[in-house]
């Protein structure tokens, strides 16, 4: 029964097209700019049961607790698991910012 009630529920990206809005709302709230996603929703290999990779960008001297802040009300929002990834620690070839997607 727990299987088929994950394979009946949504896929990650189409829960995320239809929060589209909100969630770059929520993330301008927080101070977060550029949201991007990727992973497999980006990829478009997502599933029941994957989470979303969030990437964006932080302004200067942002905290691990505006971060984690930030993405628990995603994760509320979405109602899915949100995984965040702030860009000021990449290197500019990261995959992760090659493979990005903007919201």
């Amino acid at each position: 029964m727990e299987r088929l009630g994950r394979a009946a529920s949504a896929r990650p990206r189409d829960v995320l097209a239809s929060h589209r809005d909100d969630l770059l709302a929520l993330a301008a709230r927080h101070g977060f700019l550029d949201a991007r996603v990727f992973g497999s929703v980006a990829k478009g290999t997502d599933g029941p049961g994957s989470d979303v990779d969030l990437l964006v960008s932080a302004p200067a001297g942002t905290g691990l607790m505006a971060v984690s802040t930030f993405a628990l009300a995603a994760q509320d929002l979405l109602g899915l698991p949100v995984d965040l990834v702030t860009d000021g620690g990449l290197r500019a070839d990261h995959p992760i910012r090659r493979e990005a997607v903007r919201l």
